[in-house]
């Protein structure tokens, strides 16, 4: 296994092709609005097609080209909003997502890695980047909340978000609070501190896990 590996998102691929496809619909539609009054209906669904395309084809292309870079200390998560780096010693568990409904199990596009620590995320992560995950993250919020059928520990989470976070002696105001905060209510009803959608790998989900799962053991390994 080679000491560093750089993954490439899937969701980054044919962003160029996508904001090229939107602006030429675009362009067609304002010729037909302008010169074919007539084919009112064909020139709306051109401007439809084409503001899909380039609003699409713009979020892919300021995509980071990478998503995560893996090395024998940890592993550096990139967002368009900033960048985490995880230390694989600082990972208790990492496993693809799953929930129960209605006595099945069902997997959420999501690998979610358990922390030991909450601290040397929330020392490392930029305000942006949180504010971010959590806007990203709020249909796993409604996800932990029907698994707690009595909704009584999403309650005490919105009861407690805006209010600051002390863990382990460090105390934590404003968006790391929130995120801090999120992070624990997420880890007691799914498992999980952190989630990374599967969108930003290149690989299947499992095989991913397995991946990771190397380089932690890897690194374990170099230490003893």
């Amino acid at each position: 296994m080679t000491d560093e590996l750089s993954i490439s998102p899937f969701s980054k691929r044919n962003g160029i092709s996508l904001t090229l496809f939107g602006a030429f619909s675009m362009c067609i539609s304002l010729t037909i609005f302008i010169g074919f009054s007539g084919l009112f209906a064909l020139g709306m669904m051109f401007f439809a097609l084409g503001s899909v395309g380039l609003i699409l084809g713009i979020a892919k292309v300021y995509q980071p080209a990478v998503s995560f870079k893996l090395t024998a200390e940890g592993m550096a998560f990139f967002h368009r909003r900033g960048q985490v780096f995880i230390e694989w010693g600082n990972i208790q568990r990492i496993d693809n997502v799953r929930v129960n409904q209605n006595l099945q199990l069902i997997e959420l596009p999501y690998v979610g890695i358990k922390l030991k620590q909450i601290n040397p995320i929330l020392d490392c992560i930029s305000p942006r980047l949180a504010t971010g995950l959590l806007t990203e993250q709020r249909p796993l919020l409604m996800t932990a909340a029907t698994q707690d059928e009595d909704l009584q520990s999403l309650e005490g989470y919105l009861g407690t978000e805006y209010t600051p976070l002390i863990v382990n002696g460090d105390r934590y105001r404003g968006v790391l609070a929130m995120f801090g905060h999120r992070c624990q209510t997420l880890n007691e009803q799914l498992g999980y501190h952190l989630y990374l959608s599967t969108d930003s790998v290149d690989r299947d989900p499992k095989e991913f896990v397995n991946l990771l799962r190397k380089f932690q053991q890897q690194a374990s390994v170099s230490k003893a």
